[in-house]
Order: C-alpha cells, then structure tokens, then sequence
C-alpha cells in the first residue's frame, strides 16, 4: 500500500539547470511537464548576479515578478517567452539566457483554470487562476477591494501553510507562514524577522477555501492587481513548517523530519534577520548526492555559494554547520519539497 498521494513528486515540481547561449528561442527541455510557475536564476558565470526572476501562467509569459526587489510587473519580450509540455522558451535577455551563464529554473505545476469572485468584506471582486489540488498549489490573480476582512478562494480544497502575495506594481512581497501564525508577515524580497502586522492577514488563519486579508496597501488596495502563489502541505510530497537551530554541528545538529526524501528546500530565520536561502538537489553535491553545496538567495542577486551546508537524507534534512544563517539558537521556517518512497509508512528515522 502507498501512503504517499504523490508516486512522482517530478510530475509536479522539479528543479532544471540549463546554460545560457543567448539564442532567440533557445528552448529548455526535460521539466518533465507544462510549468505554471517558474522561477529562474543565474547560478554562475558572467551573468551570475541577475535577479530572481518568477513567471506564472496566469500573468503570462514575458511578464516577471522580481523576489529580491518590490519592484512592479516587467514586460521583458526577450525574457520567458512561452511554455511547452516539457520546457519552456527564451528570449536573449541576460536575466535569464546569457552567453557562458549557467542558470537554475525551479518549476511547479497548476494547471486547472479557475474563476469566480471574492467573499468577504467590502466589495467582491474577479479573480482568476490555476491549481492543482493533488500537489497542494494554486496560482490565484485578484483584485482588492481595501477593506479589512476581504477573502479571496484559494481552491486548493486544504489549508494553505504558505501564501506568497504581490501588488503587480511597486510594493514589497507579503508571505503569510503558518509556522509563524496569522498575525505575523514576512518579505520575500528582504532579510528582515517576521513582524506583527494585523493589517495584512487580518489576524484571521486560512481555511480549506480561502485566505483573509487586511487593508495594507501591500495585499489589498481598491482595484489593486495582486498574484498570490498558495501552498497546502501534502504528504509524501511538501511540507511548509519550522524549527529551532541548536548552534550546535555534527551528530548534534538537527534534524528536520519531512516524511520525504527532499529535492528543493528553502529556509528563513523568521526570529531574527536573515536571508531567505534555497537549495535543490540538481546543483553542487557531495557523498551520493545527499550532502547539498550550493545555495542561491530569493532576496539577493548573488551567485550561488556554499561548503556542505545541509544534507537531503530519505525521510528529511540536517544541516552540517552551526551558521546563523539556518542553525543558530533561533526560530525557522521552511518550505520543501520532494519524494516519499512508494509503499514506505513515513514513520520517522534516526538521522546518521
């Protein structure tokens, strides 16, 4: 029997490094399905400090939202040009194809329309989107309507643990994380702690259908454009949770149970200032594959970096070092994905 609900964590969410040659219509191939949101960033080489780059279905193609910046919807016509149903095309743009650049692409499938009017507080208003309720995702694109109270359907079905909003104009990224509880926020595009912010969740959690907001200018201004990028843990397959660092290395360092083998992991410490820190299992490894090397930066522009930061085991993470930046006396949060093996209970194990 398979206690897992996802036996190809691949079909959804997958991690795809390619190299720039700054061709018109380079096509990247090998996602393993028609990305709703994709997420590019230079790793290394001469173009390695660009920004990160996100693109979503709904938007559209050519459209990027930047993670290290509050900076307004782009039209960029030679950035991500268009999906295919195992990849996606380029531009020349350096952000995202330049010549000798090596780059990551992180990809995650929607893929049911959907559409409707918000509930609520204050005025109803259109939204429209894409999700996918087996792998706990959903792409939601809605106006505001400033008033405190204001619910916008996720259609995930389950409760989201993380929800990542965006004015398509100026204004910092907003993230709700359930490990922080409703009346905390963080900026994706920033390093700061978590703070309490009654007016961008409303004090008020997710339920299994929709998501409350405030009446901050940054989640929910009248007839304000917003794309928010919902996720719902589910088992075998994501998990969006936290844990307390121990400064300690070694055999004495913790360890994170997930329930899967994970493949794409990014940490924030939410108790005090730090980086938002992202790595997957496609770049630098070390030791079968287990010990992780590199890490690239949702709110920095750097190359990715590293020594043996952490270590992806069968059934969660631990990280090698006592840094601050994911194992000091402080509170994280995180968000991963991965692979739970067809058949195995998830029952926790010791890590060695």
């Amino acid at each position: 029997m398979a206690y897992t609900t996802i036996n190809k964590s691949s079909l959804f969410q997958n991690t795809k490094l390619y190299a720039g040659n700054a061709t018109n219509n380079a096509t990247v191939t090998g996602v393993g399905f028609q990305s709703d949101f994709t997420w590019l960033k230079a790793r290394s080489g001469s173009q390695s400090t660009q920004p990160n780059w996100v693109f979503d279905s709904i938007r559209g193609a050519t459209k990027p939202l930047v993670t290290n910046s509050s900076a307004a919807e782009e039209t960029e016509a030679g950035s991500l040009k268009s999906w295919q149903s195992n990849g996606f095309t380029l531009g020349t743009n350096n952000e995202v194809n330049g010549s000798s650049t090596q780059y990551a692409s992180w990809n995650w499938k929607a893929g049911t329309s959907v559409s409707g009017n918000t509930t609520g507080s204050g005025t109803y208003k259109s939204y429209s989107g894409s999700v996918n309720t087996t792998s706990g995702f959903s792409i939601i694109k809605y106006a505001g309507n400033g008033a405190s109270g204001h619910t916008i359907p996720h259609r995930l079905s389950a409760i989201p643990k993380m929800i990542m909003v965006k004015t398509l104009g100026n204004n910092q990224w907003q993230v709700y994380h359930a490990t922080m509880g409703n009346t905390k926020k963080l900026c994706l595009d920033d390093d700061s702690a978590q703070s309490t912010q009654s007016n961008r969740w409303n004090d008020t959690s997710p339920t299994s259908s929709v998501f409350t907001l405030g009446n901050h200018v940054s989640v929910n201004s009248n007839n304000v454009s917003y794309i928010a990028y919902c996720f719902a843990d589910v088992k075998g397959y994501s998990k969006m949770s936290g844990y307390t660092g121990n400064n300690q290395t070694g055999n004495s360092s913790p360890f994170i149970y997930t329930g899967f083998a994970p493949t794409w992991l990014m940490v924030k410490k939410y108790s005090a200032t730090n980086h938002w820190i992202i790595w997957d299992n496609r770049r630098s490894t070390k030791n079968g594959a287990n010990i992780i090397d590199k890490k690239l930066y949702a709110n920095l522009t750097n190359a990715e970096n590293g020594a043996e930061d952490v270590s992806f085991l069968s059934n969660g993470f631990k990280f090698n070092t006592n840094t601050g930046d994911w194992n000091e006396a402080q509170n994280y949060l995180y968000m991963c994905f991965g692979q739970s093996l067809v058949g195995s209970n998830n029952t926790p194990a010791t890590a060695k």
